[in-house]
């Protein structure tokens, strides 16, 4: 039997077996009980409250996020257009890079490396771009927003676009760092991230063990927001299309859903089905243009009504009605935690993706970064959130409660209240949006596999031993998602996701001066490439 399909089936045996156990229990109850409790102790730690109602890492965010547009005099709008033209290989001549072992490449890539590799950093900007926009374009731009605007109303998405434009800012810091602080193994395998920049960056500043205790506390939120967000989560989202689509009632389904998902997930990370993987990035950036087309569509179809939606998201915002919500403070919350969870920035694991970008300046990769947010917040976000406020103008739900909203008489969450917006207004759009929402889910899961893997490296070492402990757990979590409720996964996901704003906002405050030299040097390049 081949070796690989061996390693599949010995990663998911754990899984099957806990399935055989329990099904008779109802194993998505079981799961979920077992799980709620240790989520809500995480979530409360993590989301600790500091001046009314508001808790302290969201202000930690935001916070950091002004003072770094600030700072840096608004690289978010100043820079935009010097970023695209990056991405668009304009400065690629200044930018150019030759080094590296052409030998160490295997069918163009090297083992254990997001692309390809063969030269030191052998990843353009578009690509490092696409890799990391893989891996936060996903389910929090379906089921996210669908799930601020059941909590806070329309004006959640305010706020989300404001948490978007403010983020741009931050992650050009948090990847420029990820690029100056790189490590490139003796293979020519990059590691990058926050735990390269906390632990290399603040010795260089003299204060290392600071340091070295900031990157471990980074890399060990990395892999729980690799379990949480970049996994659970998506599959969470995952199986509530695929029942609802399948029309699954079982106490069990999620489970078993699951388990495929965690099979479909394993056979790509397990690292040597480099097809696998390469057909999946075309197909998801593909189904992402398909998405952005259906929500041009639906709000195209409804012209009239757009300034209404817009209307109300602006009233809203700072004059909410959301049954729950009843305060700004509420529904800013809502909005800046969900942008926040949607485009990571703050967190850190973009920077992981980006550090692998090949170039001799590292604020490029770091301009380059700032339109993520762009893209995933302030655009893709946004249509979502504006074809779901069109499609209630009918008055199919309420706004505000526990984020669970009744449509005709059933009950819909997160991705489940999006698909039946789209369903409205295009046929057989239930089948599309399920398709594409497990194509982000595992788009999404592969790569925060690779983050969380990056980071289990860091603590554990570069050995197969820890590479596999990773993946069993990795894949385990797929199980869990699926399983269990769509409020304890959420929150676990939160906290995790969160967790991760607390070293890296130490390493960004220590060397963001360090940017700053780095921004100015790669500015003058150009100007010097110019005259």
């Amino acid at each position: 039997m081949n070796k690989k399909l061996l390693y599949l089936l010995f990663l998911i045996s754990p899984m099957i077996t806990f399935a055989q156990e329990t099904v008779e229990k109802g194993i998505d109850q079981k799961i979920d009980e077992a799980f709620k409790p240790f989520s809500d102790t995480v979530s409360s730690i993590i989301f600790f409250e500091v001046y009314n109602g508001i808790p302290f890492v969201l202000l930690l965010l935001v916070g950091s996020a002004l003072f770094f547009t600030l700072y840096f005099g608004f690289p978010n709008f100043r820079y935009f257009k010097t970023a695209i033209n990056i991405v668009r290989g304009k400065f690629d001549d200044i930018d150019h890079h030759e080094s590296g072992n052409t030998e160490l490449a295997i069918d163009g890539d090297i083992v254990d490396t997001i692309e390809d590799e063969s030269k030191e950093g052998e990843v353009t900007h578009f690509q490092a771009l696409a890799t990391a926009v893989s891996g936060t374009v996903g389910n929090g731009n379906i089921a996210g927003v669908a799930l601020a605007i059941a909590l806070g109303g329309p004006g959640a998405t305010f706020w989300m676009v404001v948490c978007g434009l403010l983020g741009m800012s931050t992650k050009f810091v948090e990847c420029t760092l990820g690029v100056q602080y790189r490590d490139v193994g003796e293979d020519g395998t990059i590691y990058g991230g926050p735990m390269y920049y906390i632990s290399k960056g603040l010795k260089d500043k003299g204060f290392t063990i600071l340091g070295k205790i900031a990157a471990v506390f980074f890399a060990i939120f990395a892999i729980g927001g690799s379990f949480g967000g970049g996994n659970a989560a998506q599959s969470n989202q995952a199986t509530i299309v695929l029942k609802d689509l399948l029309g699954l009632e079982s106490t069990s389904a999620g489970a078993w859903i699951g388990v495929v998902l965690a099979v479909l997930v394993g056979i790509i990370i397990i690292g040597g089905i480099k097809r696998i993987a390469s057909v999946t990035e075309k197909v998801v950036p593909f189904m992402a243009l398909m998405y952005l087309i259906a929500c041009l569509y639906i709000i195209l179809s409804n012209f009239s009504l757009i300034d209404d939606a817009f209307s109300l998201i602006f009233s809203e915002a700072f004059n909410p009605t959301a049954i729950g919500v009843g305060s700004i403070i509420g529904v800013l919350l809502v909005g800046f935690k969900r942008a926040a969870f949607s485009n990571e920035a703050g967190a850190g694991s973009a920077s992981i993706a980006h550090s692998a970008v090949k170039t001799k300046y590292s604020a490029s990769e770091g301009l380059v970064a700032l339109l993520e947010p762009f893209i995933d917040t302030v655009v893709i976000c946004t249509m979502t959130a504006l074809v779901i406020i069109i499609f209630n103008f009918g008055g199919a739900f309420e706004y505000g409660g526990e984020g669970s909203v009744l449509i005709d008489g059933v009950a819909y969450e997160g991705a489940g209240i999006t698909q039946k917006a789209f369903a409205q207004y295009i046929p057989y759009s239930n089948i599309f949006l399920t398709i594409a929402v497990v194509l982000f889910a595992v788009s999404t899961m592969i790569s925060w596999s690779y983050y969380g893997l990056q980071s289990w490296k860091y603590l554990f070492g570069r050995g197969k031993a820890a590479d596999i402990t990773y993946k069993i757990l990795f894949l385990i979590f797929v199980v869990i998602g699926a399983a269990a409720s769509m409020k304890s996964i959420w929150d676990f996901s939160d906290a995790m996701i969160f967790a991760m704003v607390f070293p890296n906002m130490i390493g960004l405050f220590f060397l963001f001066p360090v940017v700053k030299k780095q921004l100015t040097r790669y500015l003058n390049a150009i100007k010097d490439a110019k005259a």
